[in-house]
């Protein structure tokens, strides 16, 4: 008895909510709205629509450290907040999308995308990260790496050479202070080219002679 009443200090009935709705009226009621309301953008729904893209672009077109631009939205994103206003609309039977629609929809929006499509570099919010997984922050330092990478190895060309001291080299040239799995994928891609031969287990790379130029 003791147990079961120390445990029921802890545990606590949970409350269940009854849905406003009857599972079967809100089936009905989807299935009304996919089927006969099909609504159609107004004057104002449009111009909210393309000033709502022009400010997702700004958001990202703007110059960032080193020069760098990203641009935080593509015409697909576009297709999707209209796709979104759309279904807004729908959802109250309304057969015209208005402008609150498009401003519901720009905040649905922002919000989904806010965690994913933030670099954690920059800070910025970048499409990038939706579509590939990679901020275009990391893409143009992944290409400068391997250019730094491939001119540094040329020199070393029927070479033998420690991971180490790749990347002791490597850092001694750009100061960039790259990681050691950012040289090792680095050097992954490199084998996959047939550029050097990569021997993981012993952390060692060959150049190939005449390859690297």
């Amino acid at each position: 008895a003791l147990p079961i009443y120390l445990v029921g200090l802890y545990y606590e009935t949970p409350n269940i909510v009854e849905p406003p709705l009857d599972h079967a009226l809100l089936r009905d009621y989807i299935a009304y709205a996919r089927e006969f309301i099909h609504p159609e953008l107004s004057d104002l729904a449009t111009r909210e629509l393309i000033a709502a893209y022009l400010d997702m672009r700004r958001m990202g077109s703007g110059s960032g450290g080193g020069g760098q631009r990203t641009i935080s939205a593509t015409p697909r994103q576009l297709e999707s907040l209209i796709r979104l206003s759309e279904g807004l609309a729908r959802m109250r039977y309304s057969r015209v999308v208005a402008r609150n629609d498009v401003k519901e929809a720009m905040r649905l929006m922002r919000v989904a995308t806010q965690a994913a499509a933030t670099d954690p570099r920059t800070g910025r919010i970048d499409m990038d990260m939706i579509t590939t997984g990679r901020s275009s922050a990391e893409r143009e330092n992944e290409e400068s790496l391997n250019t730094t990478l491939k001119e540094l190895l040329a020199e070393r060309r029927g070479n033998r050479m420690a991971v180490s001291d790749v990347r002791r080299q490597l850092n001694e040239v750009t100061n960039a202070n790259a990681q050691q799995e950012e040289v090792v994928e680095a050097l992954r891609r490199m084998e996959a080219d047939g550029l050097i031969q990569f021997n993981e287990r012993a952390q060692t790379i060959f150049v190939r002679a005449g390859v690297l130029s």
